[in-house]
């Protein structure tokens, strides 16, 4: 695959090098950050951090609190340390208690919002994967149940307005389509 070659070129020359893979709901970011690691899993101890798992539920998922979270991460892994972090519970509604991710070569980010500005000079390669919005949507809830659909629809608008915002798309080394 030659984006696997592209982004090992891109990170062989970096310290604790992050990936991001963004783009709208839908698209297969979490399937190519499964892939991605994978690929890379020979030459680096890698963790993977899905963006679902930082949001703090559907109405404030895409706000300050994800950036500071995504800043004190990639400085943690930066540092080559561990990695203190608290995942959401969508099913409790709160957040758990703090766990200690153990330090490892390279971080994978992936999910609406992982590529935004305040991270981006810390990112060895920023991927946006794209999808029709129709298709992201039919995906999701194929995926993930029709009970969501009004939440989802209002995530769809929420995602663009971020976007717009951090111009997540045109800040990416690579662009696909699915």
């Amino acid at each position: 695959m030659e984006l696997i070659s592209a982004l090992l070129d891109l990170c062989k020359d970096t310290t604790q090098p992050v990936i991001a893979i963004d783009g709208p709901a839908g698209a297969g970011k979490t399937t190519l950050a499964h892939d991605i690691k994978l690929a890379l899993a020979q030459r680096y101890s890698i963790t993977e951090i899905h963006m679902d798992d930082l949001y703090d539920g559907w109405d404030n998922a895409l706000t300050d609190q994800l950036t500071d979270v995504l800043t004190h991460l990639v400085a943690a892994h930066k540092k080559s340390a561990a990695i203190s972090l608290s995942t959401y519970n969508w099913q409790a509604g709160a957040f758990s208690p703090v766990a200690e991710i153990e330090k490892s070569e390279l971080l994978i980010l992936e999910g609406v919002g992982s590529g935004q500005m305040a991270i981006r000079d810390s990112l060895s390669a920023l991927i946006w994967i794209d999808i029709d919005e129709s298709e992201g949507l039919a995906r999701v809830l194929a995926r993930d149940g029709k009970e969501i659909e009004s939440q989802m629809r209002k995530w769809l608008a929420t995602q663009e307005q971020h976007f717009a915002g951090e111009g997540t798309q045109n800040a990416a080394d690579f662009v696909l389509t699915t």
